[in-house]
């Protein structure tokens, strides 16, 4: 039989031996709680590091797609008394643009500011395509000096009608106008020289303006000169196309971020629009 080892440890001995157990014990919890506590900081730096996105200006095209063009009540009784005061000022009545025209192209270029879309706030243009193309329909406001710019002739697509638009389509290849808000963009020369690009904002009605290399350009297929031995003007693929005489001072003054709305009185468009029923 073995001795109890145990019983023959000196008790002072047996006492300090007792003391060391005692106070590593107490450690050990504290160092675990240490490279607990590493540890989870350390996953959460790392998903910090993999979760966080980095808050970045949202491009031409996330606003088509994620904005939302809701407003308040509050806003819209203001622009519908801003429309009204200005559509006066400017005796806009007088200049032929329909009143339905200019108020619901205000009530679009300032949900547009409102919702940072444009670069250039001070220049509104309004294309009418409710009147003849013999008539001058479209319209360039100078918002904050409340002039009206420019007041001239602008070209539909020929699949859109003759004298007068009355079709208009957002495909490719279909020569014909798209209704809806534009914001303009950059210039370039191209077979028409001067050209501007536009970008138009408004899914299913002018979103394939791009690719349709929709831009305003000049032309000499309308104007003054052009009527004398025409019954009307001419007509584009689907551009709104501009006098050549007036093309150069019309894109350098809408050029880079300003609100283009180009106008019918179509029901689809009317009782569908984000913008208009916003």
């Amino acid at each position: 039989m073995q001795p109890d080892v145990s019983l023959m440890i000196n008790p002072k001995l047996k006492s300090a031996l007792a003391g060391i157990f005692l106070f590593s014990s107490t450690l050990l919890p504290v160092n675990l709680a240490a490279n607990n506590s590493k540890s989870i900081a350390g996953k959460s730096a790392s998903n910090k590091k993999t979760g966080y996105k980095k808050a970045t200006s949202p491009n031409k095209k996330n606003f088509k797609v994620t904005n939302s063009f809701s407003v308040n009540a509050g806003f819209s009784a203001q622009v519908m008394q801003e429309a009204d005061s200005m559509y006066k000022q400017l005796n806009l009545a007088e200049k032929g643009l329909s009143k339905k025209a200019f108020i619901y192209g205000w009530k679009g270029y300032r949900i547009l500011q409102k919702k940072g879309f444009l670069q250039r706030s001070e220049v509104l243009s309004i294309c009418d395509f409710s009147q003849s193309s013999r008539h001058k329909r479209l319209y360039i406001i100078d918002v904050e000096q409340k002039v009206l710019l420019v007041n001239t002739f602008v070209a539909h697509g020929r699949n859109s009608g003759g004298e007068f638009a009355r079709q208009f389509s957002n495909k490719p290849q279909s020569r014909q106008s798209s209704l809806g808000f534009y914001v303009t963009r950059q210039t370039y020369f191209g077979e028409h020289g001067l050209s501007l690009r536009i970008d138009g904002i408004e899914r299913g009605f002018n979103d394939r303006a791009n690719a349709r290399n929709i831009v305003v350009h000049g032309s000499d297929y309308l104007g003054g000169s052009f009527l004398e031995n025409n019954p009307f003007n001419g007509r584009s693929y689907g551009c709104p196309a501009v006098p050549g005489d007036e093309s150069q001072y019309i894109i350098d003054a809408i050029k880079n971020g300003t609100c283009m709305f180009i106008y019918h009185p179509t029901k689809k468009y009317l009782s569908t629009s984000r913008i208009i029923n916003a």
